[in-house]
């Protein structure tokens, strides 16, 4: 910003603090504010002043002298900056983390991974992505006793077929990150202390990054280790890392705050090869993401599919993000320059600009908070011989207007737009020719032409097809009588509050919603007084000599075809969705729809437990608090825990299937009754649902992922 008017208040205070501060503008987390006389002022706020027009230079002298300072104190050590392995992650600008249950990552029905199907949606979408952050853990994670790594493993295909779809990436220039979470300490204990157990997975699958969930920096022996086995990996802490620990995690998320100026990245500023990449996965609009990446020479995660709450990416921020990486990429060596200026004057109030000097060339990377056009004198630039100037982002050069030894440049800069500026001896290189022939093309449109309207992506309900009926109850089941059901109940989702797109979507519904109340009519039907037991699965293997097709972690806890010595009358778990529905049809039944199954645990009286509404552990399996699952209790060994219809084990023994929803981008499954396995140690692991009045989500990839030690199933049967 260009100001004119001082009054001598902020350049005594800046001469006097000097010596007694290492810097007078200490960051607010990990980012450094401006000087304070460019935020607008008002009559009320004392004392009013402006910036003089040698501010930004006392300001750009304190925050180089504190970075210099700030090296020297925290010892910093560049070294792994400067390693080829990791010099990847100095250009990675546009990453999203990606659940493994996108439907466009993984097709269940041809059992393969569809990588090149994922990266083309995002290419046509918004331009493409330079990393993705392969994300297999939470929020499934705990309903059994599988640690991060077994989930991974619990992939398609196991190890081997991970490493393949690595490898897919790679073939597409994308490099791969999986997450560490060290809050999971409930779960198995790995063979090996957690930095070498996770170095060897990612070694072996040959992933490029980790990224440290819910961690401040992740430690240094993690990167010893994987640098002891020949595979150094890039770790990115989800928070801010101390000063030191830059040195050894070269990435880092940004959350950031966004005020209307643009704040200097505290990592950046230390080191300007560090990459930071953005990550504000419930905003519904992405600017202020993408301006303040922009302005830092930063990344972005644009992450959209959130626990499987889809948070889609509009048409702007989507044409913006293809842009501004565009830019990004095809300016990649300028964004790392020691000699950064972030702050550069600007001629116009809202417009924020960084300069990145490269040798005898200069790039600018600016973008205009303000919400209305603004074109016209932009920005000073030295007057010098053979110098030329373009606007990368309009891919046109610019005539500069001389004014003594500097020159203007003008151009337009839309509403909360974005523009770069090449200063280039003489004529640009092919590569930059090639940029602005590219940029010239996609913005032909302005921004303002694309829809910047959020809107929820609708999901539907998979129909379960009815069964023979029966005009009596079938051995083993119990009768539920039709009628009207008030039918309520709520989500046990961690996160997401009540927010549009939370949970599911009924049929009744036209958007996915935590909270859900509906009187439906429901026709009488029969339902298994228990959950479906080992010994009656086995009588379906024996039968029909059922195989998966994708037969990892099938019955998991049996051996050579069999369940173990004493588990006959225990619920069968380690089977999935797919796995209990060929069991129903075999039986000449279904699975229940989720309001059936509340019908038989809750009767008519809106009762909060099968049997009334107060909480009585005698009436449920003793928690399993351990690492390792003991096993479900026998399906009859809590006659207490009875339902209104004399319907058993409802609740708390293993989960159970029920309806399956999807929608373009993933699949999830309702399981009802809580389990006996309680993870310890996390408020971030699955979440129980004792309440009849509460359900838990599961998100579905594949049958050998789906697969769990904690979830079983029962069966109903259309009645006349």
């Amino acid at each position: 910003m260009h100001c004119t008017t001082y009054l001598g208040i902020l350049a005594s205070a800046f001469v006097l603090g000097a010596a007694a501060q290492d810097t007078l503008y200490h960051a607010d987390g990990q980012q450094i504010p401006p000087p304070a006389c460019m935020n607008l002022q008002h009559a009320w706020e004392t004392p009013l002043y402006l910036c003089a027009p040698h501010i930004h230079s006392l300001w750009l002298a304190d925050l180089q002298h504190w970075r210099a300072e700030r090296r020297i104190r925290i010892d910093y050590d560049p070294t792994r900056y400067e390693l080829p392995p990791l010099r990847w992650t100095q250009s990675s600008f546009i990453q999203p983390q990606m659940m493994v249950q996108d439907r466009y990552f993984y097709d269940p029905v041809a059992g393969r991974y569809t990588v090149d199907r994922y990266l083309q949606d995002l290419e046509k979408r918004y331009g493409g992505i330079d990393a993705v952050l392969v994300w297999a853990t939470y929020p499934n994670m705990g309903i059994d006793d599988r640690n991060q790594l077994q989930m991974v493993q619990s992939m398609p295909g196991g190890v081997e077929g991970v490493r393949q779809m690595v490898s897919d990436f790679h073939r597409r220039g994308v490099r791969v990150l999986f997450p560490m979470m060290m809050w999971d300490e409930g779960t198995h204990e790995p063979p090996e202390a957690w930095p070498q157990a996770i170095a060897s997975l990612m070694k072996e699958i040959n992933a490029d990054g980790i990224n440290g969930d819910t961690q401040d920096g992740v430690p240094l022996g993690f990167s010893l280790a994987a640098e002891k086995i020949g595979h150094p990996l890039a770790f990115e802490p989800e928070s801010s890392p101390s000063d030191e620990a830059l040195a050894w995690n070269v990435m880092n998320w940004g959350q950031y705050k966004f005020p209307f100026i643009p704040m200097v990245d505290r990592f950046k500023w230390l080191e300007t090869r560090h990459m930071v990449n953005i990550s504000d996965r419930w905003a519904k609009d992405k600017t202020d993401d993408l301006q303040f990446a922009f302005f830092n020479g930063a990344g972005w995660e644009s992450w959209e599919n959130v626990w499987g709450i889809w948070n889609g990416i509009t048409p702007r921020d989507a044409e913006a993000t293809r842009r501004v990486a565009a830019i990004e990429r095809g300016i990649a060596l300028f964004l790392v320059s020691p000699e950064w200026e972030p702050l550069y004057t600007m001629h116009n109030y809202g417009v924020y600009a960084s300069r990145w000097p490269l040798d005898q060339q200069t790039v600018w990377t600016i973008v205009n908070r303000a919400a209305y056009d603004i074109s016209g004198r932009q920005m000073d630039v030295p007057l010098m011989p053979g110098m030329r100037y373009f606007d990368l982002y309009h891919g046109v050069e610019l005539k500069p207007e001389a004014n003594g030894q500097d020159a203007a440049l003008s151009f337009a800069i839309e509403a909360h737009g974005y523009g770069a500026i090449l200063a280039t001896p003489g004529e640009p290189d092919p590569a930059m020719k090639a940029l602005m022939k590219h940029m010239a093309e996609i913005t032909a449109q302005p921004l303002a032409h694309f829809s910047h309207q959020w809107t929820v992506l609708p999901q539907s309900m998979v129909e379960i097809s009815p069964t023979a009926q029966a005009d009596e109850a079938p051995t083993g089941m119990v009768h539920i009588p039709g009628g009207n059901f008030i039918f309520q109940v709520r989500g046990t989702e961690i996160e997401g509050g009540a927010d549009n797109g939370v949970d599911v979507q009924y049929p009744w519904e036209d958007s996915p919603r935590r909270f859900h109340e509906h009187t439906i009519q429901i026709k009488s039907f029969f339902i298994d007084k228990f959950p479906v037991t080992n010994a009656q699965f086995k009588q379906f293997l024996d039968a029909t000599h059922y195989a998966p097709q994708d037969g990892l972690n099938f019955l998991r806890d049996w051996k050579n075809g069999t369940y173990p010595q004493g588990w006959a009358n225990r619920p069968v778990t380690w089977v999935s969705l797919e796995d209990a529905r060929a069991y129903a049809k075999w039986a000449g039944k279904r699975l229940p729809h989720e309001w059936e199954w509340q019908l038989a645990a809750q009767g008519t009286d809106g009762r909060m437990y099968p049997w009334g509404n107060q909480w009585n552990p005698a009436n449920v399996p003793t928690p399993d608090n351990g690492r390792f699952m003991r096993g479900p209790d026998p399906v009859d060994a809590h006659p207490a825990g009875v339902s209104p219809y004399g319907v058993m084990d409802m609740v708390g023994n293993v989960w159970q299937w029920t309806d399956e929803f999807m929608d373009e981008h993933t699949r999830t499954a309702v399981v009802r009754g809580g389990e006996y396995y309680q993870p310890q140690g996390s408020i971030w692991y699955f979440p129980q649902a004792y309440r009849n009045d509460e359900h838990s989500k599961v998100l579905l990839m594949a049958p050998s992922y789906d697969r769990s030690g904690g979830v079983g199933f029962r069966c109903v049967r259309d009645a006349e």
